[in-house]
């Protein structure tokens, strides 16, 4: 088997047991991204010097038997994570030159894990978007393909290039964030295991931000355990973010194994839209048969709000996102335009600096915090925002987890449907009302579609209890046996 091939937690156990090195492990990686990245471009910034000078500590440390649980692990970072040192882009014009003084939380405690980082990953813009065709540094393409035609595919987004990575066997694991889908849909549409956890779970200290009541951290692995290895390493209460939840922080490893015996899983009536795939519909069934077979309980559910919800999101996300973005401005930071005066320089900046799709979200996010639109839009918003958390609130009343498919379609190609910003938007249908209550969810990888592309399923949990979402994820991935693999991959 390739080192390329390993799964991180068999690495790590081979890498404890010094029957490989460090450097050995982040140098397969390293030339797979050097073959590779020029026909997926999931990396924006490559760290080769970074990553063999983390890979030689993480090799002394294995010898002084001080190796921290992800030592000598070769990890992709989405390039919105600020790094110290390494270029952090959030895929925007805006940023292309900007190395950040400082290390976001999550990295640093990956760092502090022993983790090693082979570069940074491409992304939607400020990661606004669900294909990653909006990045100013190019699209990136799916190392899937459908049968019988050689089509680019998009990854999905924001995060496509850390799924693209971690699909193509160029890292062991990554990091997303996910705000209203940008983990989970990337990971059923390139066929990897991805978890948005609880909102406050990980610190959104030193992430660039798109709309910070919605933004999480997670992980992306190719399966569920290993998910749960870096999710572990990565979340805990963080001072410097007045959002991180001051919380314990679990063992999601050992949750995995805790089975289903009992569980009551609910699945939503709603979900079950007209014009779903049937392809879709009988995944959705089999991962009912499976947990059922398991020794799960499936009970029915209501998530009345559900059809509000894009909506919801769709004002809430582009209002915050007009905010946070105002701060690029040319002034303090960033790329900055020459004017006749600070007003002039303001606008040819931004009209320099941001894409098509950020500008439209910051005039969608600008006009529904308008006088006269706030009660209308954003305030209305809010409100249905709170049902829709009751919805789940109630819902769990009966249930202990939620099993949804997690897309409503595979991975499409790269030019469909872009010329309908509504249609890209409805590529979140599944995953935004988790993300509008604060909701930690997984997607699975769990079969092929008739194009021989791949299809997930959502687990959706109660606030912070990642612990049972892990649990029935595992053993979904564990029914569903899915060991199909991407034609472009290293090692392949």
């Amino acid at each position: 088997m390739s080192l390329t091939d390993l799964t991180l937690a068999d690495a790590r156990e081979l890498l404890a047991r010094r029957e490989i090195s460090a450097r050995e492990l982040s140098e397969a990686h390293l030339e797979a991204i050097e073959k590779l990245n020029p026909r997926l471009n999931a990396f924006i910034t490559v760290t080769p010097e970074l990553a063999l000078a983390q890979a030689e500590a993480a090799d002394r440390a294995y010898a002084a038997g001080e190796a921290g649980p992800l030592a000598g692990l070769p990890l992709a970072i989405k390039d919105l994570f600020c790094t110290e040192g390494v270029r952090t882009t959030a895929a925007s014009l805006m940023l292309e030159n900007f190395v950040p003084p400082y290390e976001s939380t999550v990295t640093a405690r990956l760092r502090a894990a022993g983790a090693v980082f082979v570069g940074k990953t491409n992304l939607d813009e400020f990661a606004m978007g669900s294909s990653n065709m909006t990045s100013a540094f190019g699209a990136v393409a799916n190392p899937w393909t459908r049968a019988g035609d050689a089509a680019a595919l998009v990854p999905g987004g924001s995060s496509g290039g850390s799924a693209a990575a971690v699909a193509a066997r160029l890292a062991l694991g990554a990091t997303g964030t996910d705000t209203g889908g940008s983990i989970r849909q990337p990971a059923s549409f390139c066929g990897i295991a991805g978890m948005k956890p609880t909102y406050g779970r990980c610190s959104r200290f030193g992430i660039i931000a798109f709309a910070s009541s919605l933004d999480q951290a997670g992980p992306m692995a190719r399966n569920v355990e290993d998910c749960a290895i870096l999710l572990t390493a990565m979340a805990g209460f963080d001072p410097k973010d007045s959002t991180s939840a001051d919380r314990p922080v679990p063992d999601f490893h050992a949750a995995c194994t805790r089975g289903v015996t009992g569980l009551r899983i609910g699945v939503p009536k709603e979900y079950a839209a007209p014009g779903m795939p049937d392809e879709i519909a009988a995944l959705w069934q089999a991962g009912r048969d499976w947990l059922r077979a398991a020794g799960a309980e499936l009970v029915e559910i209501s998530l009345p709000h559900s059809e509000y919800a894009l909506a919801t999101y769709y004002i809430v996300a582009p209002a915050e996102c007009s905010s946070n973005l105002a701060r690029y401005d040319g002034v303090r930071f960033g790329r900055r335009e020459d004017g006749a005066d600070l007003i002039e320089m303001y606008e040819r900046t931004r009209a320099a600096g941001f894409g098509a799709e950020v500008k439209r979200r910051i005039l969608i996010g600008t006009y529904v915090l308008s006088a006269g639109y706030y009660d209308a839009y954003y305030l209305r918003a809010q409100k249905v925002r709170s049902l829709i958390l009751g919805d789940f609130t109630a819902a769990f009343a009966r249930c202990d987890a939620i099993l949804t498919p997690t897309a409503p379609s595979a991975a499409f190609a790269q030019g469909e449907k872009m010329d309908d910003p509504v249609k890209m938007y409805l590529n979140d249908i599944y995953t935004v009302p988790a993300s509008l209550a604060g909701l930690p969810a997984m997607s699975v990888p769990v079969g092929l579609n008739q194009e021989g592309l791949p299809l997930g399923l959502q687990v959706i949990g109660r606030p912070f209890d990642e612990e049972t979402v892990f649990a029935v994820a595992d053993k979904i991935e564990k029914a569903a046996g899915f060991s199909a693999r991407p034609a472009l991959r290293a090692g392949g």
